[in-house]
């Protein structure tokens, strides 16, 4: 025999009763599935680790929020080949035409000076000959964009809180003001003979004030607070003047106003040539409590550089709604012409 193999005993021997009493550990005829007669019972001897490793049978997941939140199972679906080509291509063509549709709207959105710049003036002049063909004329590019302003005006002016007021500071924030007029700053020849004139009121007068009228007839109010521009830069500003408010309540406007229409008439344009200013605010902007006609600012009277003799200062607003060098101020039941809205600028132009 092999050295190492296990020795058979011999017949004459006698065999130990361990060998003998080997248990029957399938109970019955099923050995390979370790069930017993009736199916339903497992064999004694299968191991714990087995049992774990099982995978649980339906009745036993317990159903709660995690079941609920748990990821199904994929179940495998056949799609003809001819189906899946039909759909690529009509996706390919799908997503073609959505490329194209963007480039043909986003040109015809741009500004002409833009386009004039990225492919020179008279193909884009042709360009626009081909887009009016369709449809996509100048007009009606300014139409949408107006209507655009327009929407996002009224959601900001539905969410303003008419109460609310922007936060004050102390003089010893105060941070330099910028001299930003639109164009060149006025010379001092109109102060001698400046006025404010104030129309569309319920005496049906049209009435004019001299900064001393001003000053005499209205209590001087003071406070500093943030001047925010468009172009991203703010100050804090210590000012003066009287409130609009008290303005409004001397000589109330005539029934039915709901706009206000600002108009500098000392403004001029880069070129130093003569160009009025003009800004629409609400009514509401014109009666906030923080809504100043201001005559001075830093303790002293205004300079040319920050709009002498009046400016608006509405801090709800920004910058450019605070119109410098104010001459006119008239009560209006429609919304009125404004400088910036005309150049493509939002007419709300809230905070």
């Amino acid at each position: 025999m092999n050295e190492g193999s296990p020795q058979e005993p011999h017949s004459d021997q006698p065999v130990p009763s361990s060998a003998r009493e080997v248990p029957d550990v399938t109970h019955g005829p099923d050995a390979a599935t370790g069930a017993d007669h009736d199916g339903e019972r497992r064999s004694e001897t299968e191991s714990p680790a087995a049992t774990k490793d099982a995978a649980p049978s339906r009745a036993s997941v317990r159903h709660g929020p995690a079941h609920v939140l748990a990821e199904p199972t994929e179940v495998g679906i056949e799609v003809a080949r001819s189906r899946l080509d039909a759909q690529s291509r009509r996706d390919f063509l799908l997503l073609a035409a959505g490329l194209a549709a963007s480039v043909v709207g986003g040109w015809w959105l741009l500004p002409d000076q833009t386009r004039g710049r990225l492919v020179g003036m008279s193909r884009r002049e042709r360009l626009d000959t081909l887009a009016a063909r369709v449809g996509l004329s100048r007009d009606r590019r300014e139409r949408l964009l107006d209507r655009a302003l327009t929407f996002d005006d009224d959601v900001a002016e539905a969410l303003y809180s008419k109460d609310r007021r922007v936060r004050t500071y102390s003089r010893s924030e105060v941070t330099t003001l910028r001299n930003n007029y639109h164009g060149r700053t006025p010379g001092p020849e109109f102060l001698p003979t400046w006025s404010l004139a104030v129309s569309g009121l319920a005496s049906g007068r049209l009435e004019r004030f001299t900064i001393e009228d001003l000053e005499r007839r209205f209590a001087f109010r003071e406070q500093v607070t943030r001047l925010v521009c468009v172009e991203g830069w703010s100050a804090v500003a210590w000012w003066g003047g009287i409130r609009f408010a008290d303005l409004i309540a001397a000589f109330p406007p005539a029934p039915g106003t709901r706009w206000v229409a600002m108009r500098s008439s000392v403004s001029l344009d880069r070129a130093g040539r003569p160009e009025p200013y003009e800004v629409s605010i609400d009514l509401g902007t014109a009666l906030h409590p923080q809504t100043l006609l201001a005559t001075h600012q830093q303790g002293r009277a205004l300079t040319l550089a920050h709009g002498a003799p009046l400016r608006l200062l509405a801090p709800v607003k920004l910058g450019l709604k605070n119109v410098k060098g104010l001459t006119d101020i008239a009560y209006t039941a429609s919304e009125p012409p404004d400088y910036w809205n005309e150049r493509g600028y939002s007419k709300y132009d809230g905070l």
